[in-house]
C-alpha cells in the first residue's frame, strides 16, 4: 500500500479524479517511488486507459482547466489550484531509434509498465484504495534503493541512449553500492551511442545530475567507465569532488553550473564552448566562463570585463589592481570583497568556493556604489574627455584597494590626483 502522504488528500486533486471517472487512472512514477521513500514529492503525474481528447473532453465538462502539453504523445496538463497534474494515455512502443520512439496508445497498465526505463519508476498507485501495482520489482529495489533497468539494460539504453545518462541520475539520488552490474556493464558498453543524442537533452541531464547533493561518486563512476569522456571529456572528477566537500565546509547549497565549472580547467574560451555545447542559457553560460577565468589571476587592472551585479561606477572597465591573498590551495586571488565589486556577488562566490577560499567576508555585505561621477570631477575644474575618466578610474583604484571608504575618504583621495 502507498503510505498516507498529504498530497494524496488535495480537494482539487480528487475533483480532477472524479472527473475522469472510477477506476480511470493510477497515480505513477515519481510521486509514488518518492512517497515510498519518504522524500518531498515535486510532482504527480497520473496515467490512464482513456486517450487524450477523451481525458480533455472530461476535465472540460467539470470545468477544469486543461492544456494539451504533449498530446500526440498522449499528454495533457490538469492546471490545478494546489499545481499542475500531468495525465497520460498508457502506452506501447511501436518503433525506437535511440532517440525518439514512435507509440501506441494502449489499454494494458503493464504493457506501459513495460516501456518505462527503472523498475522503481514503474510504480502505480489506485488512488482511491491506494494499493500498488509493481510489475518489475520495483518495491523490492526501493527497499535495497538499487536503480535497475526494467527487463533488458542494452534493449532500453537502446531505445533510448539519454537513459545512459538518466541511470547515473538516479543511482546519485535513490541508489547504494554496489550498483546494479549489468545496468553498469551495459551503459559503459553503449556510452558511445550518447554521441548520437542532442546536445541539449545531454546538457540538461548533466545539470540536473551535478545538482543532486552529492553527485561527485557517481561522476567518478562515470569516468571509470568511460561514458563521462563520451559527454564531457575535458572533466576533472577530482576538482568537483573538492568542491563538494568545500560547499559542506562552508554550508553552502549546492549549486550545478558552478559544479560544472569545477570539471573544467580554468579556461574561460573552453568554458564558452562546453556552454553552447550543453545549449545553457546566456546567464549561464556568462556565469561559467567567469568561474573559468579562476586563479591563476594576476593582480593587474580588468581588462573590459565589466563590473558585475550590484556595481554602479562611471567606469565599466575600471582598472581594479588589488593585493592577491594566497588560498588553501597554493593559488592565488584577490580580495573577497574586490572580487564581489568586480564581478558580482554570484561570481565571486564561486571562485572563491573553487579555490577553497572562505566566503565570509560576503556574509551580509552588500556591493557598495562607488560613489564619485564624472561630473563632480568636471565642477572640480577638471576639462571633460579623456583626464576625467582618467582620474575617475584612478580613485575608484584606490577606493577599492582602500576596502571601500566613506564619501569624506573618497574627496580626499580625489584630491591627491587633482593636485597632482
Amino acid at each position: 500500500m502507498l503510505p498516507a502522504a498529504q498530497w494524496t488528500t488535495r480537494a482539487d486533486l480528487a475533483a480532477l479524479l472524479a472527473a475522469l471517472g472510477p477506476g480511470q487512472a493510477r497515480y505513477v512514477g515519481g510521486a509514488v517511488r518518492d512517497t515510498l521513500l519518504g522524500i518531498a514529492v515535486k510532482d504527480i503525474d497520473l496515467a490512464t486507459p482513456l486517450e487524450p481528447r477523451e481525458v480533455m473532453r472530461r476535465l472540460k465538462a467539470h470545468a477544469i482547466q486543461v492544456v494539451p502539453t504533449g498530446i500526440d504523445h498522449g499528454t495533457v496538463t490538469a492546471l490545478l489550484a494546489g499545481g499542475p497534474v500531468e495525465i497520460t494515455t498508457l502506452r506501447h512502443d511501436v518503433s525506437t531509434d535511440g532517440r525518439r520512439a514512435t507509440v501506441a496508445f494502449a489499454q494494458d497498465w503493464q504493457d506501459d509498465a513495460a516501456r518505462r526505463d527503472f523498475t522503481i519508476n514503474a510504480l502505480y498507485a489506485d488512488p482511491v484504495t491506494l494499493e500498488i501495482f509493481d510489475y518489475f520489482g520495483g518495491m523490492e529495489d526501493i527497499a535495497a534503493r538499487r536503480v535497475r533497468f526494467i527487463g533488458d539494460a542494452r534493449e532500453r539504453i537502446r531505445e533510448d541512449h539519454l537513459r545512459i545518462l538518466r541511470y547515473f541520475r538516479f543511482q546519485a539520488r535513490f541508489g547504494s553500492q554496489p550498483a546494479d552490474l549489468e545496468a553498469e556493464n551495459s551503459c559503459s558498453d553503449l556510452a558511445a551511442t550518447l554521441k548520437g543524442l542532442s546536445r541539449e537533452r545531454v546538457g540538461m541531464e548533466m545539470i540536473n545530475l551535478l545538482g543532486l547533493a552529492d553527485p561527485a561518486p557517481t561522476v567518478a563512476r562515470m569516468d571509470q567507465l568511460g561514458v563521462l569522456a563520451q559527454v564531457l571529456p575535458e572533466a576533472d572528477v577530482a576538482a568537483l569532488a573538492a568542491l563538494v566537500a568545500e560547499e559542506v565546509r562552508q554550508t553552502v547549497e549546492p549549486d550545478a553550473v558552478r559544479r560544472l565549472a569545477a570539471l573544467l580547467p580554468p579556461d574561460p574560451t573552453l568554458a564558452e564552448q562546453v556552454a553552447a555545447r550543453f545549449r545553457l542559457s546566456g546567464a549561464q553560460k556568462k556565469r561559467l566562463a567567469l568561474a573559468a577565468g579562476r586563479n591563476p589571476i594576476k593582480p593587474s587592472p580588468l581588462q573590459g570585463r565589466g563590473l558585475g551585479e550590484g556595481a554602479r561606477t562611471a567606469t565599466a572597465d575600471a582598472a581594479v589592481p588589488l593585493s592577491p591573498t594566497l588560498s588553501p590551495g597554493g593559488e592565488r586571488e584577490q580580495d573577497p570583497r574586490a572580487l564581489a565589486y568586480r564581478l558580482g556577488r554570484t561570481a565571486a562566490l564561486d571562485r572563491l568556493l573553487l579555490t577553497g577560499q572562505s566566503i565570509a567576508p560576503l556574509d551580509g555585505w552588500e556591493i557598495p556604489t562607488f560613489p564619485l561621477k564624472g561630473g563632480q570631477i568636471v565642477a572640480r575644474g577638471v576639462k571633460a574627455g579623456p583626464e576625467v575618466a582618467r582620474v575617475l578610474k584612478a580613485v575608484e583604484t584606490r577606493w577599492v584597494s582602500e576596502k571601500f571608504p566613506d564619501q569624506r575618504r573618497v574627496w580626499e583621495i580625489l584630491e591627491t590626483y587633482l593636485v597632482s
